[in-house]
């Protein structure tokens, strides 16, 4: 077997040969078709027992997922706690892995630091928590949320840059909901940008991440593609109270789950399959709270979908989703963020008084 994360003694080879490899950009990485996110091992989507998040991890692995992808901000460092000791006896051959910079904790005056100075405290602590002397992709999180994007380009990724070249980190990527931001930043950037990550922008809901694959293939950055489920949208169970979609978007869902269960067919099954028709993205990033849903997401990946389902598919995008007046909830996020963050230092400046 020629896979170049593959590792004889530990892999399940049959499950390896399952897996389809594609590469990263430029960087002469094989990434798995799916991806294994980090996030849910912090806690945002439930909470996650330590065992059973390390079971996951392995059980990932030994499948053929070979890219993980965590950050910080998922639990303030737990993500990467965990995942630091899954990975304890994982040959480090047999993995990917990808972490963030400039989103960190829950406290609104302390969730995002974009500076050069914080970005290198970070990698190390990351690093740390990981177990890792490197990791393979260091990505500016969520840079929409940035004061202005000059900070990225002037701080934040020479600072990554300078992380590289210490041997911290092999390639650099860019992270946030906005795709034209990403595309800006790629375009302004004096910095080589290796990889793009991009979520709830190729979904049944919203498409708009294949407007830029052509831009993203010209520059040569692999792109990954996170949350074909819209963080949840797309999926049965309860809805986590931070999510950012409007009252509409969250109401077409409901119905569009009903419809498909009437039907007998899972909507989350849909939504992974009409992500995965997007030519040129490298590897689908989709969250596990644990081995049941990993093993049910691998089989919505490797089984191709029946004649039901395409034609289902079809018909709850035309039904729910495209009347739908907004697609999407950009720029929202961001500005809640920096009201709260106003009222916050209007309040405190008071106090001071």
């Amino acid at each position: 077997m020629d896979q170049a994360t593959y590792v004889e003694g530990f892999h399940h080879p049959e499950a390896v040969r399952k897996m389809s490899y594609h590469p990263l950009g430029n960087t002469g990485l094989q990434v798995s078709r799916v991806a294994l996110g980090g996030g849910p091992f912090g806690g945002l989507y439930g909470t996650v027992l330590e065992q059973e998040g390390v079971a996951t991890v392995h059980h990932a692995l030994k499948s053929g997922i070979n890219y993980i992808d965590t950050a910080p901000w998922y639990g303030n460092g737990r993500s990467e706690e965990l995942l630091g000791k899954a990975l304890k006896d994982v040959p480090r051959g047999a993995y990917y892995i990808g972490t963030k910079v400039g989103r960190y904790e829950p406290h609104i005056d302390r969730m995002f630091d974009f500076s050069a100075e914080r970005v290198e405290k970070s990698v190390d602590k990351s690093l740390k928590l990981l177990g890792l002397d490197y990791v393979d992709v260091i990505q500016v999180h969520d840079l929409e949320f940035a004061e202005n994007i000059d900070i990225v380009l002037t701080q934040t990724l020479p600072a990554l840059q300078r992380v590289v070249q210490q041997g911290k980190a092999r390639y650099i990527g860019i992270t946030g909901y906005p795709v034209h931001l990403l595309k800006e930043v790629i375009e302004k950037s004096s910095v080589m940008i290796d990889v793009v990550l991009s979520y709830t922008r190729n979904t049944l809901i919203d498409d708009t991440l294949s407007e830029f694959m052509p831009f993203f293939k010209s520059r040569g950055v692999g792109v990954i593609n996170a949350c074909a489920v819209g963080m949840g949208l797309l999926c049965d169970g309860e809805l986590v109270d931070w999510h950012p979609a409007p009252q509409d978007m969250r109401e077409a869902c409901r119905q569009a789950l009903q419809h498909c269960k009437a039907m007998g067919v899972d909507l989350a099954r849909l939504a992974v399959q009409h992500s995965l028709k997007l030519e040129g993205v490298a590897t689908h990033l989709m969250g596990n709270n644990n081995i049941t849903i990993l093993q049910r997401n691998l089989d919505s990946v490797l089984t191709p979908p029946t004649p039901l389902e395409d034609k289902l598919s079809q018909e709850v995008r035309q039904r729910f989703f495209d009347p739908l007046p907004r697609k999407h909830w950009e720029e929202e996020d961001s500005k809640m963020y920096w009201r709260k963050l106003r009222k916050q230092t209007e309040q405190y400046a008071k106090n001071m008084k």
